[in-house]
């Protein structure tokens, strides 16, 4: 049986986080414009840095943060930014971005993924019109990136996800 488009894409995002350095949770990222890849993306720190895979440790996690907050103490580089980084905006600028996460320990699909506050405003930067995020094997949910332009999270001071 063939697989569908969106899940063609999410597989191959799947694929990418697998380069993931990130001892609490690993995504993968790819823009899509036109049925063509234009950029991928994952999880790791600043080319040139160590990774945390590598040291052993991670700082969020040994400080106790919860998910979604105090991105600045991260190493990572997050899968989405990577992929934003690597693509030209031109490139960009009506594109849909998959994504998938899935927990560095357990290999389970991260439960109501979603972008983080930063990667959302890069993310309305880039032009990007879509996110398709997935849930398990065969569900995902899309997200509207214009949706994220009208109900602004950062005017109510919300945190995490």
């Amino acid at each position: 049986m063939r697989t569908d488009k969106i899940n063609y894409y999410l597989d191959i995002a799947e694929t990418v986080l697998e380069r993931g350095t990130c001892l609490r949770r690993n995504y993968g990222a790819i823009i899509v414009k036109n049925d063509a890849i234009i950029s991928t993306g994952y999880v790791g720190a600043p080319r040139g840095r160590k990774n945390c895979i590598d040291m052993g440790f991670c700082v969020r996690e040994n400080l106790r943060v919860p998910r979604g907050e105090r991105y600045e103490l991260c190493r990572s580089v997050h899968a989405e930014q990577n992929a934003i980084i690597n693509a030209a905006r031109e490139d960009m600028i009506g594109s849909v971005m998959f994504l998938v996460g899935k927990d560095a320990k357990t290999g389970e699909y991260v439960r109501n993924a979603s972008a983080c506050s930063l990667c959302k405003r890069m993310i309305i930067n880039a032009g990007i019109k879509q996110i398709i995020i997935r849930n398990s094997k065969t569900e995902h949910t899309d997200i509207d990136v214009i949706d994220w332009v009208i109900n602004d999270e950062s005017i109510e001071g919300v945190m995490g996800y």
